[in-house]
């Protein structure tokens, strides 16, 4: 998997170390040593940084380019996948800003996901709702709406 991202390093650390560090805590990194850092070749699942350029027409904003291995993810879970790439890494204190720009899947991996067990067409034959999108979301405020409001909001 390719991942791109727009890094914006705090000052006084090197595009390159914060696109490594990137890599790292999107994978196997972590800010401590653990014990069970020694059960498995570390090696093979981390993500690694490969590529570095500079946005153009920004100051201090570099696209890090990171490959992570395939053996890393669980096969059919989006949010295995996500979770690993996306879940812990923005509150990195290397970074200022960070931003998922593109992630690139191969083929061979988007095919274990099963997908849903129909199309859309017979969600909104269900729903009995057409020519509009279809929307899962959460409502706010989540709570203090009355009844009928709430309804309102839904429906």
């Amino acid at each position: 998997i390719l991942a791109a991202f727009r890094v914006t390093p705090q000052p006084g650390v090197p595009p390159e170390e914060a696109g490594a560090a990137v890599a790292a805590e999107s994978s196997t990194g972590t800010w401590t040593t653990v014990w069970t850092d020694g059960l498995t070749s570390l090696d093979r699942y981390k993500g690694r940084c490969y590529h570095i350029e500079p946005v153009a027409g920004e100051e201090n904003q570099y696209i890090a380019y990171v490959a992570y291995p395939l053996d890393l993810f669980e096969e059919g879970s989006v949010t295995n996948m996500f979770t690993s790439i996306v879940g812990n890494v923005f509150g990195f204190k290397a970074l200022r800003a960070l931003r998922l720009e593109d992630l690139r899947i191969p083929v061979s991996y988007v095919k274990t996901f099963q997908g849903p067990p129909h199309g859309i067409q017979v969600e909104r034959d269900k729903l009995n709702k057409y020519g509009r999108p279809l929307l899962g979301c959460t409502i706010k405020p989540k709570l203090g709406l009355s009844a009928k409001n709430y309804g309102r909001a839904v429906y």
